[in-house]
């Protein structure tokens, strides 16, 4: 029996690293699993790793920005699996610049990205979890959404603090729709998102050294909590944050 037997997950950015760990998590765990990205060559990949495994998964382009394809990604899950249980938004990028440096451009992107993605995926989610019954919608923060820093991107911390808080305003005004929603906050994980920061090794060796645990996390760190709350293990969570930094944000 596997923890998420008779859902159907939605997964965004789901191509590559943490979002491609969740889904093939997901599907192991007995989801239907649709996922989309803008990768389709590496998103087609995924969905072969998922079906040659023996589960079921669908990948679907997918530009979080664009309304229309969330509205399809949606219809793809009901067409394919009869509805929709989970809502994983993962796609976001960084921006690794001042405010002074952030071009106007930048910012709007980030933005597009990082919070209309997730509002786009969250209205269009709700009523068809609404029909299926309830649900558990999981949103990709950061603790850059809980703290600042004094060498991270202004733009991204804005993009994730607001993903935390449009979080708790879903949580509340849907409970009653039995539809959960809960933030995840992972600290630096191993991912492309940070590969830049790994060419200098002297900075490396540095930021190393202010981890309490001494290491990064994995992407699967971060679906193993995604899990957990797509569950029915979590069925009385909602409205909260679920921090995955190796004890970062602890000083």
């Amino acid at each position: 029996m596997g923890r998420l037997d008779g859902k159907v997950a939605l997964v965004s950015g789901g191509a590559r690293g943490q979002g491609a760990e969740e889904a093939l998590l997901m599907a192991k765990e007995g989801a239907k699993v649709v996922f989309g990205d803008i990768l389709d060559a590496e998103g087609k990949q995924v969905e072969a790793e998922i079906t040659e495994a023996g589960h079921e998964g669908t990948f679907v382009h997918l530009d979080v920005t664009r309304e229309s394809e969330w509205q399809s990604a949606v219809e793809t899950a009901i067409g394919k699996y009869g509805g929709l249980n989970i809502l994983v938004n993962n796609a976001g990028i960084l921006i690794r610049k001042g405010i002074e440096e952030t071009t106007e451009e930048e910012w709007d992107r980030i933005m597009a990205i990082n919070v209309k993605g997730v509002f786009l995926g969250t209205k269009h989610a709700i009523p068809a979890m609404r029909n299926s019954g309830g649900g558990s919608i999981i949103n990709i923060s950061s603790t850059a959404g809980i703290v600042g820093s004094r060498e991270g991107s202004p733009s991204y911390t804005a993009t994730k603090g607001a993903v935390r808080l449009f979080t708790k305003s879903t949580a509340i005004q849907h409970a009653k729709d039995g539809i959960r929603c809960n933030s995840v906050h992972p600290g630096p994980i191993d991912t492309e998102m940070i590969r830049d920061t790994t060419t200098d090794p002297d900075k490396w060796a540095a930021r190393m050294r202010r981890l309490p645990m001494g290491r990064v996390g994995t992407a699967a760190d971060i679906a193993y909590g995604v899990l957990y709350l797509a569950s029915d293990e979590a069925s009385f969570v909602t409205g909260t944050e679920l921090v995955i930094d190796g004890g970062t944000t602890a000083e």
